[in-house]
Order: structure tokens, then C-alpha cells, then sequence
């Protein structure tokens, strides 16, 4: 797929703060693409810049290779949907799906059409006449999905638009969301700090942090190999170690050796080491390098977390089995489970 969108060196800085730090990314056409990471972090301010609201102090936006630093919001081909919908009150569904075409002018037989498509696509047909403040907070949200997606873009930038619904529909939207995607063929931009929403809907993740992208993958590739501690740490749950790299394929920690599948580090070489909880089965103390003590016990619903105490770390296992609190335990991990990076950060 060829690039859609492309920012090269893009600087932003407000009241002598840095918002973005010279950021360079390529998005590609038809792909769902999710910027990650905290507040403040500068995710909404990168999306802003793509949509025209904002432009940068430097560097480059271009959309399907022609430079748009300078071009306003309503001549680019993109259309945002906001976490705040910002429906029209006083009109009802149809009229407000139909309100910029309205004003494009476009024929009311063609426009007729086109709501209908819509409505269909979010499945809120026989919504028409209904008011938009009588709908649910589900359906307000695909009122203002169809509402941006009536007129055709060929990006549609998406600021945590399921930020105020419940977490169960939240979980529904965020399947209908990648279904009218892939139906469309169209490239989403979606901002969001949910961890989960990132890793179900999207292609590709964009991790940020501090006006810098830390690491850009799949789901799978930002999971499974985070590039450094805020990116494993912010990724879902994870144990964080220090590790010395003795040679490749050789890490300490807690002054025990384990085989891993890392390389190229260097000769005792101080690394951080992750972990995560699920790659971490309890044995029998006598057959474990590291042995600790059970200190909580929680039921999950799916598995159980436990918070064992051992060599100064506080180890979180997930496990479908519940150690007894209070029982000293063995724990134990694959090469493959070991996931070493260079170090990032020291740890008070």
C-alpha cells in the first residue's frame, strides 16, 4: 500500500513547551492506525495537525505526496469525529448526517441516498426523524460516525471518540468501528490511551510519549517486543527487571543466568529485562532458580493475579491456578518469554 499521509520533521512547541519533538511518520492507505499514550503525550496535537487545526512551527505534512502544511481544514479530504460528538440538538438524525452535504449543495435525491447508505452502514436505519438527544451514548456516536463518513473522506482522524460510553459498548463499538473500516477501505487515524482498544483495532500502533514516538508496529510486534521499558510497561502489564547481558544469548537476574534469545548487546552489558505475568508458571521451590513468597492473591474472573515477593522485586503472575497466600513458590519462564532491551531508564 502506497502512503496516504506523510509527516516529516514536525515540530510543535506552546508557551516554550515541546509538544512534538521532530517527528517523522508515514501512514498508508486503507490502514487502521492508532496513536498510544498518555496525556499529554501529543497524540490529539498530531491528529490536529493532520486534520488542518493546527499548524506546525516546522517540518513537513503532506496527503498523497503533495505538501498540506497551509491548506485548511475544509479543502483536505479528511473529516474528524470528536470525543465530544457535537451534534446538532435541534436537528434529528437524518438532518444532521445530511448537513454537509447540505452544504455542498448536493441534489436532495443524491443526498437521500447517501444518508440512507449510511444509516445502514451504523445500523441506525428507521433512526431518521428520530431526536439526537434522545438517542443512547452508542448511538449518538454512530450518528456522528456517519455524519463524518457521509461525505466521503479518504481519511477519517477519530479523537477518542468511545471515551464516554460504558465499557461494554465501548468493547461493541470498537468491533463495529474496525467492520466499517475494512468495509470502507478507508484509513482511520484513531487517538486513544486504552491499551486494549489499540491492540483490538488497529494495523498499526504509534506509541508515544513526551512529543516523541517511542515505537511504531502491529499489535502483536508492540506486545510481544516492545522496544524499551515505557513502551513494555505502558503495553499491557509487565515485570521489569534489571538484567546484566553476560554474553548473547546469556542474561542475569536476581543473580541467577537464563538462556534467552537476545543478541548483540554486549558482554555484561546492564539491560532491562521484561517479562510478562502470563509467561510466568509457579514449580516447586526446589526446582527454581528464583524461588519468592505469595503476598496477594486476586481473582480475575479468567485467571488469577499474584503479587509474589522475590529478591526485591514484586512479581506479578498471572495464572489460571491460585497459589496459597503466604507459601513460598518457585517461578519460571521460557527463553522466548525473556525480553531484553537496552536500558532506557533508572529505577529508584
Amino acid at each position: 500500500m502506497q502512503n496516504i499521509i506523510s509527516l516529516k520533521d514536525v515540530n510543535v512547541t506552546f508557551d516554550g513547551e515541546t509538544i512534538l519533538n521532530n517527528i517523522s511518520l508515514d501512514i498508508k492507505d486503507k490502514e487502521f492506525v492508532t496513536f498510544l499514550g498518555p496525556s499529554g503525550c501529543g497524540k490529539t496535537t498530531t491528529l490536529r495537525i493532520i486534520g488542518g487545526f493546527l499548524t506546525p512551527d516546522s517540518g513537513t505534512v503532506s496527503f498523497d505526496g503533495k505538501v498540506i502544511n497551509n491548506v485548511p481544514p475544509y479543502k483536505r479530504n479528511v473529516n474528524t469525529v470528536f470525543q465530544r460528538y457535537a451534534l446538532f440538538p435541534h436537528l434529528n438524525v437524518y438532518d444532521n448526517i445530511a448537513f454537509g452535504l447540505r452544504v455542498k449543495k448536493m441534489p436532495e435525491k443524491q443526498i437521500q441516498k447517501n444518508v440512507a447508505e449510511m444509516l445502514e452502514l451504523v445500523n441506525l436505519r428507521g433512526f431518521e426523524k428520530r431526536k439526537v438527544n434522545l438517542l443512547s451514548g452508542g448511538q449518538q456516536q454512530r450518528v456522528a460516525i456517519a455524519r463524518a463518513l457521509v461525505n466521503k473522506p479518504k481519511v477519517l482522524l477519530l479523537d477518542e471518540p468511545l471515551g464516554a460510553l460504558d465499557l461494554k459498548l465501548r468493547k461493541e463499538m470498537q468491533t463495529e468501528l474496525k467492520a466499517i473500516q475494512q468495509r470502507l477501505e478507508i484509513t482511520f487515524i484513531y487517538v486513544t490511551h486504552d491499551q486494549e482498544e489499540a491492540l483490538t483495532m488497529s494495523d498499526t500502533v504509534v506509541v508515544m510519549n513526551n512529543g516523541d514516538i517511542q515505537q511504531i508496529g502491529t499489535p502483536v510486534d508492540i506486545y510481544n517486543e516492545p522496544i524499551n521499558a515505557f513502551v513494555a510497561d505502558f503495553i499491557g502489564e509487565s515485570n521489569i527487571l534489571d538484567g546484566i547481558m553476560r554474553k548473547d544469548f546469556l542474561v542475569e537476574i536476581c543473580g541467577r543466568e537464563f538462556e534467552c534469545v537476545d543478541k548483540g548487546f554486549g558482554e555484561d552489558t546492564p539491560v532491562d529485562v521484561v517479562i510478562r505475568p502470563e509467561d510466568i508458571r509457579l514449580i516447586d521451590v526446589n526446582d527454581a532458580k528464583i524461588t519468592g513468597v505469595v503476598e496477594t492473591v486476586t481473582f480475575k474472573g479468567v485467571h488469577y493475579e499474584m503479587v509474589i515477593e522475590a529478591y526485591d522485586y514484586s512479581w506479578l503472575v498471572h495464572s489460571t491456578k491460585a497459589a496459597e497466600l503466604g507459601s513460598a513458590v518457585g517461578l519460571t519462564f521460557d527463553p522466548y518469554d525473556i525480553h531484553i532491551m537496552r536500558k532506557m531508564r533508572d529505577k529508584a
